[in-house]
Formats: structure tokens, C-alpha cells, sequence
């Protein structure tokens, strides 16, 4: 039986997770879908959102007809990462809304989304990486960043607050977060190259990456974000870390690593309402 700080919800068979600390603000609909009661086939059985894959269109588009249904939004009203493992992040309007989901023309390059706009609803895409979900419930600011450890060596999260922070005049102490699914410290293995560039961006290694011998070492990159989001002055007790291991749980989850790459994606959504 999965553990989990986020809160687990089914509805007609569809599984997906929220925020206990951002369902009780009452201001946004959100959440992190699983791979459950879709309509894709093999390997991208079920629920796979992702629209860079080489699934069927038709069935990507059902699967989000799901998604939309369950937070009862409008396909259009949805805005886009095209995500590149880096650090750039958009300011969302209605102009960077899909008109169909799967003719999205936005530019690649986006990792992380923030708007202060109502009815537009953020979207971003897992298969491991962290989902890092932001909410100001006094300025009422939401965002979203896709940090995986290129994205949270380059500190994404830091990015995201210093926007809020510059652009909406939000309060660091304010800000709530949530670090959603993603590939966790007890099977994220990883090699010398990540060690150097985390050595080169982190102190006290110790605490986030595990030697495991042969220039291997187990990384943490939920303690890695956490680290962040507290440097920046994101208060701990608004912090929530959903610990959920994608790679562990691939019954419930896509994961990159556990199925050498052939996957679909899981979804990031968050609307203010």
C-alpha cells in the first residue's frame, strides 16, 4: 500500500492525487494524474498525457477529455510547458492557452509556469522528474516547475519564488508548496557527471546524494528541492513532499528509468479559481 503526504482520490475509476495544504485554501483546482482507466495501449497503458509521445492522438486527446472532467475545466483553457530539462520559465496569459491540445504551438524551452490569472489552468509533464506545484493564497499566485536534476542542479524552484517575488510582490513566508511524484532517493541511481555538477551548486552533499560504490551514488531530489525552497525562504511547515517513488510504484505511475525510456507522461494541472 502506497504512503503518501498527498491526498489519493478516485473518481469513476480514474486515480490521481491533490495537495492536503492547497485543497484547504478553496482557491485552485489541481492535481497529479497516474497512468490509471485511460484509453492508451501498450506502452503507453493508460492515462498517458503526454503530447510529444508517439501515442495515438485520439487517445491522448480522450485521456485529457478524463482530466478535464474530473476538475470540471475547459480543454482550452489550458497552458502548456514544452519542457527541455532546463530552467526558463513563462508568465502565462490566455494568448499561451492551447486552442486544441495536441496544436500547441508554444515554443519549446519552458520548464516552469506562473500566472496570477484566473481560469487558466498550468500543465506540466512527469515520467520521474519532480513536479514542484506553487501557490500564494494571499497575492493568489499559482506556478509550476518541472525540476528534474538538470532543472533542480540549475535550482528552478529558486527561479520560480524570485519571479512570484518580483512580478506579483508575493512573500516567500506566504508561498505554499508541493513536491509531487517523482523518482526517489531509494532508486534514483546516478553517475559521476550529476555528483559534479550538484558538488558545484550544493553544500552538505552528504544529505542528498548516498555513495553506493563505482562512482554510483543514490540522489535525492526531494531533499534537493527542499533545500531550495528553504534558502529562498519558503517556510518548512508549507512545504509538503509527496513521497511517492514513480519508479517503485510504476503500477501507478509512468517511469522513464523503469521502462528504458518507452512510457507515457503524467500530468501536473493546477487552476486558480
Amino acid at each position: 500500500m502506497i504512503k503518501s503526504n498527498f491526498t489519493k482520490r478516485e473518481k469513476d475509476g480514474v486515480i490521481y492525487y491533490t495537495i492536503p495544504s492547497f485543497d484547504r485554501t478553496k482557491l485552485v483546482k489541481h492535481l497529479f494524474s497516474t497512468r490509471i482507466k485511460g484509453f492508451s495501449k501498450p506502452p503507453f497503458d493508460s492515462l498517458n498525457l503526454g503530447i510529444n509521445r508517439e501515442d495515438s492522438i485520439d487517445d491522448v486527446r480522450k485521456n485529457y477529455e478524463i482530466i478535464c472532467k474530473l476538475l470540471d475545466i475547459s480543454i482550452d483553457s489550458i497552458a502548456f510547458s514544452n519542457q527541455v530539462h532546463g530552467t526558463d520559465i513563462r508568465i502565462v496569459d490566455k494568448s499561451h492557452t492551447a486552442k486544441d491540445i495536441l496544436l500547441n504551438n508554444n515554443e519549446e524551452g519552458i520548464d516552469g509556469l506562473i500566472t496570477n490569472k484566473r481560469e487558466i489552468a498550468l500543465c506540466t509533464f512527469y515520467a520521474d522528474c519532480v513536479p514542484l506545484y506553487f501557490l500564494d493564497p494571499s497575492k493568489k499566485v499559482i506556478g509550476l516547475a518541472h525540476a528534474g536534476w538538470r532543472g533542480t542542479a540549475g535550482k528552478i524552484a529558486e527561479k520560480i519564488i524570485d519571479k512570484m517575488v518580483d512580478l506579483y510582490n508575493c512573500l516567500p513566508k506566504d508561498i505554499l508548496v508541493g513536491i509531487g511524484p517523482s523518482i526517489g532517493p531509494c532508486c534514483y541511481e546516478v553517475g559521476e557527471n550529476v555528483f559534479k555538477t550538484f558538488n558545484e551548486n550544493f553544500t552538505k552533499l552528504e544529505k542528498l546524494l548516498i555513495s553506493k560504490g563505482d562512482n554510483k551514488w543514490y540522489l535525492n531530489l526531494w531533499q534537493a528541492n527542499m533545500v531550495i525552497l528553504k534558502g529562498r525562504g519558503i517556510l518548512q511547515k508549507n512545504i509538503i513532499i509527496s513521497k511517492l517513488c514513480t519508479n517503485c510504484n510504476n503500477d501507478k505511475f509512468y517511469s522513464y528509468r523503469k521502462e528504458d525510456g518507452k512510457t507515457g507522461r503524467m500530468a501536473a494541472v493546477i487552476q486558480l479559481l
